[in-house]
C-alpha cells in the first residue's frame, strides 16, 4: 500500500492513537497535519520525527471544539501541502459518570469535541477533500456495551456512526468513502487515568484476545481504511476490540 502524493488531517494527533495514526500514515507516504489543541511540544516533537525520517509533516493548532477549529485546519493544510485527501476524525474527550452526577459542563465538552468537532470535520471535508478521499472517525466500542458511567459519552460516539452512515451515502457519487473505527480499550493514557490497577486487570480479562490492544493496532485499521485496498468499504463502523461483546 502506498499513500505517496496524498495528504491527511489528524486530529488530536499529539499522543496516543492520533500519534500513532499520523506516523502510520507518514510511514505509507502521506503528508501529515498534526494538530494539537494544547501540547504544543508533542505535536511539534511528532512532526519533527516524521520530517527525520524523510516524511512531510506540519503541526497546526486548533480546537475542533469551535466553530472555526476544521476550518482553520483545512487551511493550514492547504497552505503546507495543498489540496487534501485524508481526514481522520480522533480528537475526542471522555468524561465519566452515572447520568444522575453529570454536570451540563460534563455534556456540553464532550459533545463539543467528540460530536460537533466530528461534525465539522465532515462537513468541512465534505466540500474540500479531493474526488476518491476518505474520511475516517474514530467511535468506540463502549457503543452497544451500555456501561454505567459512559452515557455522555457513549452517546456522542452513537452519533457519530449515524453520520457516518449518512455521509457516506452523500459522498458517494465522488468516489470519496465515510467510515468509522470503534476502538476497544487501548492502553493510553485515555484509557488508563483514573482506573485502577485491579480494574484494568478485569477489562484485560474481557478481551478474548487476552490483552489491550496498543495504539498502532488501531493505526493499523485506520491506514487499511484510508489506502486503495479499502475501496470498496463505505458506511461501516469497525470495531476493533478484540473481540469484545
Amino acid at each position: 500500500m502506498t499513500l505517496k502524493e496524498k495528504t491527511a488531517i489528524v486530529t488530536g494527533g499529539s499522543k496516543g492513537i492520533g500519534a500513532a495514526i499520523a506516523r502510520r500514515l507518514a510511514h505509507e507516504g502521506c503528508a501529515i497535519l498534526v494538530n494539537y489543541a494544547g501540547n504544543a511540544g508533542a505535536a511539534e516533537a511528532l512532526a519533527g520525527e516524521i520530517r527525520a525520517g524523510g516524511g512531510r509533516a506540519a503541526a497546526a493548532r486548533a480546537d475542533v471544539g469551535k466553530p472555526d477549529g476544521m476550518d482553520r485546519l483545512f487551511d493550514a493544510a492547504e497552505t503546507a501541502f495543498g489540496a487534501v485527501d485524508i481526514l481522520v476524525n480522533n480528537a475526542g474527550i471522555m468524561r465519566l459518570s452515572v447520568l444522575k452526577d453529570a454536570s451540563d459542563e460534563d455534556f456540553e465538552q464532550q459533545c463539543a469535541v467528540n460530536l460537533g468537532g466530528t461534525f465539522r470535520g465532515m462537513r468541512a471535508g465534505a466540500s474540500r477533500l479531493r474526488d476518491g478521499g476518505r474520511i475516517i472517525s474514530l467511535s468506540s466500542s463502549v457503543v452497544g456495551l451500555y456501561q454505567s458511567g459512559y452515557g455522555i459519552y457513549a452517546a456522542t460516539k452513537a452519533a457519530v456512526e449515524a453520520l457516518t452512515h449518512v455521509l457516506a451515502k452523500e459522498l458517494g457519487p465522488r468516489g470519496i468513502t465515510v467510515n468509522a473505527i470503534a476502538p476497544g480499550p487501548v492502553a493510553t493514557e485515555f484509557f488508563l487515568d483514573g482506573k485502577s490497577d485491579e480494574l484494568v486487570a478485569a477489562i484485560t480479562r474481557s478481551i478474548p484476545l487476552g490483552r489491550l490492544a496498543d495504539p498502532e493496532d488501531i493505526a493499523t485499521a485506520v491506514a487499511f481504511l484510508a489506502g486503495p485496498d479499502s475501496g470498496w468499504i463505505n458506511g461501516q463502523t469497525i470495531r476493533a476490540n478484540g473481540g469484545m461483546v
